[in-house]
């Protein structure tokens, strides 16, 4: 008997279901529905001795299908099913592979053993998405680990291996070679000592693992790691009800808290993050049946922090790559920085010696433009120069294949004016990643007016080896995150003139959930880097003679960040702890003096307002301009890239969260302060709010307007 995705079969008295629901096995109705038609099945069945389950593809059952959060809650289905299995009569085996979060997880819990492919990954992760697991996890993992273990799992959100899970008993047994055969053998192996069902259901939680001491101490962490979040301590709440509770009450009262949880702003804007996601990697203008070109090889001009961290990212997608640089000085220290990183990640047990190696092999060091004749996309990533760019452009034109994609990583220089000085702007395109390379996910992908469809596809499909988040973009200067970065920074830069400490704002922002203060970012990247920018497109900014003021006292004054060990914050040697430095307040106040700005007292209201209702206000003009193609676009290129809270949802959600009149009204009232220079909204914005309207309806009507893509 099989549905479409569940199948079973029986091999002398055992129960074999395959379920079969690509690309990853998610727990959807059609999954459900197939378990319970081959439970029936198997139930008329009486000479059925034990019941196997497994999944076919690359993993066992991933978890529940995130698309059904906005319907109405199926934790009662999923407790009857998962039930109804945990009561058969004959022992149940789940043979695991691949990962197996969250509702997969919680599926193989109420299964009465678990075997495990060598390589294969659990855990629970829920938390990172502001809900709980919800069909079972906090009331049947503690009586197989405890609640501490649990809470630890839960709060940690991260996959553990399968040997972890063997010695925390998670699992019963690693099974080498075949896992269908090894999972039929261990069924054979309980069938013959007569071994029945071990119901974790009916297993009692050790009451030491769930102390008040304990429960405080992981509440405890749970406020250092999860500020501003509600899941966290829903979870401890719901897995510390497993101690006291019998399992039909305790899944009653995880269903109650669970659905409690999906109905926070957390959980919807964590949720529409992993949507945001999915759907920035789709360009609704490319013709049907525009395909990408294949990427074998790479070429990446310039070895410098960026360069090397992208060169590491081709490795690591195990495409050969060859970087250039100007002297073998140079390609040298490039190429060592390459090495300290993998070794980095070797000493810290992230890879072993041997890929460390292989990914090596694959990078190539070159003086020679003529290397790259292969090269199926070549990449800039040289100092943020018009001139210097222009240069490489025009040796790539010359020495690279026809179709070769021929990218630049600038951050804000005009990509339009980059591909004139080739004779294939078609090819051209602007691949922004962001530092360091090898760890952050997004990928700004900039098109111009002349990009080929061809090349958007191939970047755009290249982004997943590379394991990068892309969001396209069209050209404009500062692209999508650098140009909705300027009012945000320079707010913060300007109240630390009028008299706010640089710990004050940063610490809002943190507060706030910032990954971390736009001060700190500055003193980490260099504030060098900000006054380099600026200088170069000093064109294109207001004539404000306040503006970035602060970032300019302190490189006069030598305070480069980090790196000099003194910034807005002052540093010691081998310790990125921040230090207020009473110098750097002078400075900032001297400047202040010359400039003739008031000294004023600021609240915690005024420095978020003042952060981040120009940022919002930007990305709405963004969106008016076309230069992103939905609003869940920029949320992704800040929370992926910018350190903006995944559980607020970006700043386009977190603008529909606090209400578009409210955003207006703050703009207008610091208009009313500050004059229109920074201050006036976009129009797109007081449209909106005078027809009462989200940004989230706004685009959904332009996109059914588009013909419903």
């Amino acid at each position: 008997m099989s549905n479409e995705v569940v199948s079973v079969t029986f091999d002398d008295g055992i129960a074999v279901i395959v379920i079969d629901n690509p690309p990853v096995n998610t727990i959807t109705a059609a999954v459900r529905a197939g378990l319970s038609d081959a439970l029936e099945r198997i139930r008329q069945k009486p000479d059925t001795k034990a019941v196997v389950i497994r999944c076919a593809g690359s993993t066992f059952l991933s978890g529940a299908d995130i698309n059904e959060f906005d319907g109405p809650p199926r934790e009662e289905e999923y407790r009857r099913l998962f039930n109804a299995y945990e009561q058969l009569d004959v022992p149940v085996v789940a043979a695991l592979h691949g990962t197996v979060l969250g509702g997969g997880l919680e599926f193989s819990l109420a299964c009465h053993y678990r075997i495990a492919a060598p390589r294969t990954r659990v855990g629970l992760p829920e938390v990172s998405l502001g809900i709980i697991p919800g069909a079972g996890g906090t009331q049947r993992m503690p009586r197989l680990i405890g609640v501490e273990k649990t809470i630890d799992l839960v709060l940690s959100a991260r996959p553990i291996d399968a040997p972890a899970a063997l010695e925390l008993g998670i699992i019963d047994r690693i099974v080498e070679g075949d896992l269908a055969e090894g999972a039929i053998a261990f069924a054979r192996e309980l069938v013959a000592a007569g071994k029945g069902p071990r119901r974790t259901g009916e297993m009692s939680v050790d009451p030491a693992t769930a102390t008040d001491e304990i429960i405080a101490r992981m509440t405890e962490r749970a406020k250092k790691e999860y500020p501003n979040r509600e899941a966290p301590f829903t979870a401890i709440e719901a897995i510390r009800a497993s101690a006291r509770l019998p399992l039909d009450k305790g899944l009653e009262y995880e269903t109650e808290l669970a659905n409690k949880s999906k109905a926070t702003i957390e959980a919807k804007g964590s949720i529409h993050v992993f949507f945001a996601e999915r759907e920035s990697r789709k360009v609704p203008d490319l013709p049907p049946d525009t395909k990408p070109r294949t990427v074998e090889r790479a070429g990446i001009v310039g070895c410098g922090t960026m360069g090397s961290g992208i060169a590491i990212c081709f490795a690591n997608a195990n495409i050969p790559v060859t970087v250039l640089e100007v002297s073998q000085e140079a390609l040298d220290k490039g190429l060592a920085q390459i090495d300290s990183i993998l070794e980095s990640r070797v000493k810290r047990g992230r890879m072993t010696a041997e890929e460390k190696a292989e990914r090596m092999k694959l990078i190539r060091g070159t003086l020679d433009y003529s290397d790259f004749r292969d090269a199926d996309v070549i990449i800039e990533a040289v100092l943020e120069r018009m001139d210097l760019k222009q240069q490489v452009f025009k040796r790539l034109d010359e020495v690279a294949k026809p179709g070769a994609v021929l990218a630049t990583n600038t951050s804000t220089l005009d990509i339009e004016e980059i591909a004139s000085v080739v004779r294939r702007p078609e090819d051209v395109i602007g691949m922004h990643f962001f530092s360091p390379a090898n760890v952050m996910p997004l990928l700004e992908v900039v098109r111009t007016s002349k990009t080929s469809p061809e090349t958007i596809a191939t970047v755009m499909a290249l982004s997943r080896p590379l394991r990068k988040t892309p969001v396209l973009a069209k050209v404009c200067y500062g692209f999508i995150g650098n140009r909705m970065m300027e009012g945000y920074a320079r707010e913060a830069e300007r109240m630390v003139l009028e008299g706010a400490t640089p710990r004050q704002v940063d610490t809002v922002l943190e507060n706030f959930g910032m990954a971390m203060g736009i001060l700190a970012v500055f003193d980490m990247a260099g504030v060098d880097v900000g006054v380099n920018v600026h200088k170069a497109n000093a064109d294109k900014y207001p004539p404000d003679p306040t503006y970035y003021q602060a970032d300019f006292a302190l490189y006069e004054a030598g305070r480069l960040g980090q790196k000099t060990g003194k910034g807005y914050y002052r540093y010691e040697p081998g310790d990125r702890t921040r230090y207020d430095d009473p110098e750097a307040i002078e400075i900032l106040r001297k400047r202040a003096r010359e400039l003739g700005i008031e000294q004023r007292e600021h609240s915690d209201e005024e420095i978020l307002e003042r952060c981040l209702y120009p940022l919002m206000n930007e990305g709405i003009r963004i969106l008016e301009e076309g230069i992103a193609l939905r609003a869940s676009d920029i949320d992704v290129v800040w929370t992926s890239g910018y350190g903006f809270p995944r559980y607020r949802g970006g700043p386009m959600f977190y603008a529909d969260t606090i209400g578009l009149p409210k955003l207006l009204e703050g703009m207008r009232k610091y208009r009313d302060i500050f004059g229109p220079m920074h201050w006036e909204p976009s129009p797109l914005l007081v449209r909106l709010v005078e027809e009462g309207k989200t940004l989230a309806e706004w685009d959904r009507e332009r996109r059914t307007a588009a013909g419903g893509k």
